[in-house]
């Protein structure tokens, strides 16, 4: 039978297994004050620093020795961060490299379990996602996007910027603000798909509506939106409406898979920006052919995705992101994307990697959803916003360390002849 550690004995074992498990880089980015008030290693002040908020916190946070363990710990309040959440990912990254000896990781997990268990601090009424169905059917599919994305309108607009843009942003320089940058993400992919006044533009997954907007204001395309969530589509709608641009834009609850038949070949471009992560790896094939037959001949298709690096493992157990975040999201390696749109008869013309601009975007994302902590808490509750707090961080982190990655691909469906239409050079994107 395993005998708790009384709470004025938990102080010194919490201290010993901080000993054992931060290693010297991360003592220089994070540091530890403990319930009492105590600050581990010292008092310097540190990039981040992880509050413990009771007795057990160490073994609320390490015990189940899984990454959602260790995340529900933050959303429940048994820990919480201050400073620079992303610094905090630096010991994730350690805890779960740990090269302890078997009988230190033995060691460890005994003085985890005498840590008193105490009671979570925080109650979440969303919690973890529970979908049914088959994976990445019609249905299931819109229930993991509601489940995401029906937490609140004005929960996002809180943080993301005027056009409420919810994908990577588009950095001429470092010092560009978020409004400007998405402005600039919404204008390239315009040049991309080199657009004209009169065409037929699809948006796949079109969140707020904001580009559906800008390339029917600023390019003269009749562009239409789709998207699973209904919060989504009648915000999206009213701005439309504000805008004057109903006479050339609409957005519509559908699923990419059941557009109706009289579409087929009726875009002259495609654009999918954040949603290919939903698609999953099993739904490529259809992914893309359904793109095919919605384009007509010499029509074009930039798809913008998140994509995993080809050298890492498929992690087969629970994720975070999975549980809190995106159930049923599939990140696939940029050549697995390619491959399977050539297979579908795309030709691929362009290839761009984002990745610094992403872990920019989601440093200011961060930094205005922590600035409006307190408004925040009118809409969802303190659990909620710390989902989006740590995995957005987290994703930052990922960005930067090179783990993950989103590109643009543009894609071409040539005409019978095998003419693809666009110009031999790129010079009309950045004139």
């Amino acid at each position: 039978m395993v005998t708790h550690v009384l709470a004025d004995q938990a102080d010194r074992l919490t201290l010993d297994l901080l000993e054992i498990l931060f290693t010297d880089d991360v003592r220089q980015k994070v540091g530890v004050r403990l319930w009492d008030g105590t600050c581990w290693p010292d008092e310097a002040p540190r990039p981040a620093m992880l509050v413990l908020k009771h007795p057990g916190s160490l073994r609320a946070m390490l015990l189940p020795g899984t990454e959602v363990g260790l995340g529900e710990a933050y959303l429940y309040d048994d820990f919480d961060i201050e400073g620079n959440v992303e610094s905090v990912f630096v010991l994730a990254d350690v805890l779960s490299k740990a090269t302890l000896d078997w009988h230190r990781k033995l060691q460890v997990g005994s003085d985890l379990t005498r840590l008193p268990a105490g009671e979570r601090r925080q109650k979440a009424p969303r919690g973890p996602a529970r979908l049914s169905g088959h994976k990445h059917s019609v249905e299931r599919d819109r229930q993991a996007v509601t489940y995401h994305y029906n937490v609140s309108n004005d929960f996002y607009a809180l943080w993301l910027d005027s056009r409420m843009i919810y994908s990577c942003a588009y950095f001429h320089s470092s010092e560009d603000d978020l409004d400007t940058a998405q402005e600039q993400k919404l204008d390239i992919l315009c040049r991309k798909l080199r657009l004209k006044p009169g065409q037929r533009l699809l948006d796949i997954g079109c969140g707020w509506g904001g580009l559906v907007m800008y390339a029917a204001k600023h390019y003269g395309v009749e562009a239409t939106g789709i998207t699973l969530s209904q919060p989504q589509a009648d915000l999206a709608n009213q701005r439309i409406a504000s805008a004057g641009l109903s006479d050339h834009c609409r957005v519509a609850v559908h699923d990419y898979r059941q557009l109706p038949p009289d579409d087929s070949q009726e875009y002259n471009a495609l654009v999918s920006v954040g949603m290919f992560e939903h698609v999953g790896a099993a739904k490529l094939p259809p992914y893309f052919a359904q793109a095919w037959q919605l384009l007509k001949p010499g029509g074009v298709f930039l798809n913008h995705g998140i994509a995993s690096r080809a050298t890492d493992t498929l992690q087969s157990s629970a994720t975070f992101s999975n549980t809190y975040v995106f159930p049923d999201g599939e990140l696939v390696p940029i050549n697995i994307t390619l491959h399977a749109a050539e297979e579908s008869g795309f030709e691929v013309r362009d290839v761009e990697s984002l990745r610094e601009h992403y872990a920019l975007t989601l440093r200011h994302w961060v930094h205005r959803l922590e600035t409006n902590h307190d408004q925040a808490l009118k809409f969802v509750d303190e659990p909620t916003y710390r989902v989006w707090r740590l995995y957005m961080s987290g994703s930052a982190y990922g960005y930067a360390a090179g783990r993950l990655n989103v590109y643009q691909t543009l894609l071409v469906k040539p005409d019978p002849q095998g003419r693809s239409g666009l110009p031999w050079t790129r010079a009309d994107w950045y004139g």
